[in-house]
């Protein structure tokens, strides 16, 4: 018989943690994706999950927050919605272990995981000017968050570095929804310089630019370049595919889940941003 030495403890549970989820989950095409990676993160490490639902909205973010901590959840991630960051300054401030996702915040006091955006975008423009375009359209998202000001200042710097000098006209903000930027699309189209190329902020906005070109007959690849950012389903599918950057979605699930535990097992730590590196997909929507 193997003698164990009476030192080692036999029937200690393991360490499970549960983690709030406060997130919009219809407020991206890719929602359910995040929402999917981050449970199986947080089973990997033996974690509960508890879902909130936000609706994208600042003041249901608040209170379902609120409830998320009467839950007894040890910590939170949080997909901010746009507007203030009121939120996420009483987390802090409360010092309830928290990890932004996705959409990140300019600031440096709590962990955050996000797209690298500025020369992800700035690579796109590229690619347009490397086929000759010289009047590139922004269609900018809702430049209340973070992360589309981010993908502006990218736009502006695959100008510069293309050697296009940036012209306001040329940009319309589609404000993240279809609508808006098929509004948006129609007022670039009709204004002057007439753009023959379309960067796209982000994947909810596409949408609206396919729509209002196809009313106007306009062919995408052939008559009006159009590259985005997102990886949608359809996207592979319509004819011509759609040109964009894919977020790592997986990746960021993974890397919020093994931040948070590593704040939650050492409080004090300082904190820590990570940008994700999205993926090229090219389809033939960029004329190429």
């Amino acid at each position: 018989m193997t003698a164990l030495s009476p030192d080692l403890r036999l029937w200690d549970p393991p360490v499970t943690y549960r983690i709030g989820v406060a997130m919009g989950v219809h407020a991206n095409p890719y929602s359910g994706e995040l929402l999917r990676s981050i449970r199986a993160a947080a089973a990997h490490e033996g974690c509960d999950v508890v879902l909130a639902d936000t609706d994208d909205s600042v003041s249901e973010e608040a209170a379902l927050v609120r409830a998320l901590r009467a839950d007894l959840v040890d910590g939170v991630l949080l997909v901010p919605s746009a507007g203030d960051e009121a939120v996420v300054n009483g987390l802090v401030r409360m010092g309830v272990p928290t990890v932004l996702l996705d959409r990140v915040a300019a600031r440096n006091d709590v962990d955050q995981v996000g797209t690298e955006n500025v020369h992800a975008v700035a690579s796109l423009v590229r690619h347009l000017t490397e086929r000759r375009h010289r009047k590139i359209g922004l269609i900018s998202g809702d430049e209340s968050q973070e992360v589309n000001r981010e993908r502006v200042r990218g736009y502006r710097l695959g100008l510069e570095q293309s050697g296009l000098r940036f012209n306001r006209e040329l940009v319309e903000s589609g404000f993240s929804n279809s609508g808006g930027a098929a509004r948006a699309t129609a007022k670039l189209l009709d204004g002057w310089p007439s753009p023959t190329a379309l960067v796209v902020a982000d994947e909810s906005m596409l949408v609206g630019v396919q729509y209002e070109a196809h009313r106007r007959g306009i062919h995408i690849g052939s008559e009006l370049a159009v590259v985005g950012y997102g990886d949608m389903d359809w996207a592979r599918r319509v004819s011509p595919a759609v040109t964009t950057l894919a977020q790592p979605v997986s990746d960021m699930a993974r890397r919020a889940v093994q931040l948070l535990m590593s704040r939650m097992a050492d409080p004090d730590r300082p904190p820590e941003s990570v940008w994700l590196t999205p993926r090229f997909l090219h389809g033939a929507s960029c004329g190429c």
